[in-house]
């Protein structure tokens, strides 16, 4: 196992796999000089709702990663606002799965394009000397010339190597549900529910449909923006939970880092990807970020390999241009909207205009080029009527 990599990723979630996966496929000369660390092994319990969006989906086929794992595909969608119910219908909205072995699924595809992989090899520490990072794991040191941080919200890698700047990490907590407890289960429907806005949640319930070992469960969680700092997210779930006939629930929590065009997410010799970096504030996905993170952070590492002088400063700044981070910024505004005072405007609206549904849901799920174009593009053709 390499212990001198001219790449070390750690994390071996969808961002570290989307990274390894997309430089086996673009510089299999830089894959073979590539290592993975990854703290437990997979498959390995991730708390998570596990939505793929469209986007997601198309992302794994352009690596020739067939989705073969067990997963619900939803055609239906509920949202529940201050101002009513709204019902949508449109063909394979999202897949859901369950995360552990979904990311199980990933990191075997790494290991067979030949990028090596260290399971149970937790990162302890990570120390700059002599101007380059030495990477301490509880089994070894590592010296690589480029170190990624793929490590989730809490990153190791973002704490040693990067300036601390303002946390901006919101929470998650969520509990899975027998089918069979709560009666009858849309296994094609999803449900986001924004009525606790107005007490001052900054995000809304979930309920998505998933399989567990072969039986449907009900996979029910809170998320907010700001930790949940005015209303409980715990007595969210509780509260939900007890209107299905479920009085008692086993709840999990998890933090979401969200996107921010600063601090800094690169330096000379290190860079971070998927929840490290920051996904998106509306909602707290982040899987299909990962694969863009990936793709973009495979173009910047190869580059400085071929120059022979690595400097990864530039990748901050080409995410921050990005078509994504151009929508992380756009999500960060519409969660302002949503979540703050204009919440009662931007719900009745929405709730009114069946137009501004389509377009909302295809934006976000990355369908078509609504998340490519500019917002007058997008104004153009709303006044058009060309959506």
């Amino acid at each position: 196992m390499l212990d001198s990599p001219d790449v070390l990723i750690v994390g071996a979630g969808p961002a570290g796999s989307a990274l390894a996966l997309h430089l086996a496929a673009r510089a299999p000369d830089v894959a073979r000089r590539m290592l993975v660390v990854e703290k437990q092994r997979h498959p390995r319990h991730k708390v998570c709702a596990g939505g793929l969006i469209p986007h997601t989906l198309a992302c794994l086929r352009e690596l020739d990663v067939p989705l073969a794992v067990p997963h619900a595909m939803i055609q239906r969608a509920t949202a529940r606002t201050p101002r009513g119910d709204v019902q949508y219908g449109e063909r394979d909205l999202c897949a859901v799965v369950r995360r552990s072995e979904f990311d199980a699924l990933l990191a075997a595809r790494v290991r067979e394009r030949g990028v090596a992989l260290a399971e149970d090899e937790r990162v302890v520490d990570i120390r700059r000397e002599d101007g380059a990072p030495r990477v301490f794991t509880e089994r070894r040191e590592i010296r690589a010339r480029i170190v990624v941080g793929a490590d989730g919200s809490g990153s190791v890698v973002r704490r040693r190597l990067f300036e601390p700047g303002q946390e901006a990490i919101g929470r998650a907590v969520m509990c899975d549900l027998p089918a069979h407890a709560v009666g009858a289960v849309d296994g094609e429907r999803y449900v986001f529910d924004f009525r606790a806005v107005p007490r001052g949640l900054k995000g809304y319930v979930w309920e998505f449909p998933c399989w567990i070992d072969g039986r449907l469960h009900v996979n029910l969680g809170a998320y907010a923006l700001d930790r949940g700092r005015a209303v409980s997210l715990p007595d969210l779930v509780r509260e939900r939970a007890c209107e299905l006939g479920v009085a008692s629930a086993r709840l999990e929590a998890f933090p979401i880092r969200w996107y921010q065009p600063r601090p800094l997410i690169a330096s000379l010799d290190a860079l971070l990807v998927g929840d490290a970096a920051g996904c998106d504030p509306l909602m707290g996905e982040g899987i299909s970020y990962a694969f863009e993170y990936g793709r973009l952070a495979a173009e910047t590492i190869v580059m400085a390999l071929r120059r022979r002088d690595i400097d990864l400063s530039s990748y901050s700044r080409s995410v921050s241009a990005s078509w994504f981070g151009r929508k992380l910024r756009r999500l960060k505004a519409v969660a302002s909207l949503f979540y703050g005072p204009g919440s009662a405007l931007g719900f009745a609206v929405a709730a009114r205009s069946i137009r501004l549904q389509n377009v909302g849901i295809r934006w976000y799920n990355g369908v078509g080029d609504w998340d490519r174009i500019s917002g007058w593009q997008a104004l153009g053709r709303l006044a058009s009527g060309a959506w």
